[in-house]
């Protein structure tokens, strides 16, 4: 079991940033990879970014390449988003999850054990 809880969203002006972190609790947090996922009304739920167990290897989606960066304290059981030069495409429930096969890093939602309750982000123009 692992428990997840997304914070740090909010409204911003397009070229803003904000910074999300999703704290974990229950199994051990250097045990796995991490991902953030985006859905927007009406969409399906994307891939954003992820980390690998040991913060070595990371992975983006081609939208946010050069604009986000994910790492995580596992000192701190915490995974972050740094978001940068927001744009209203970036508007979207934000949410963190767990991936218990650390062999090699996914990107299907599917392969994600569990997951927190999102965070609003909102971009104006």
């Amino acid at each position: 079991q692992v428990q997840l809880v997304e914070s740090g969203g909010g409204l911003v002006q397009a070229g803003g940033s904000l910074r999300l972190s999703c704290a974990a609790s229950g199994r051990a947090f250097g045990s796995y990879n991490l991902g953030w996922f985006r859905q927007a009304p009406g969409k399906e739920r994307e891939f954003v970014a992820a980390i690998s167990w040991s913060g070595s290897s990371t992975d983006y989606a081609g939208s946010v390449k050069g604009r986000f960066t994910i790492s995580r304290d596992n000192a701190k059981n915490t995974v972050y988003l740094q978001m940068n030069s927001l744009k209203p495409e970036d508007t979207a429930v934000y949410y963190c999850a767990v991936d218990f096969t650390i062999w090699a890093i996914r990107r299907k939602d599917s392969d994600y054990n569990y997951w927190g309750q999102g965070t609003q982000v909102t971009v104006s123009s």
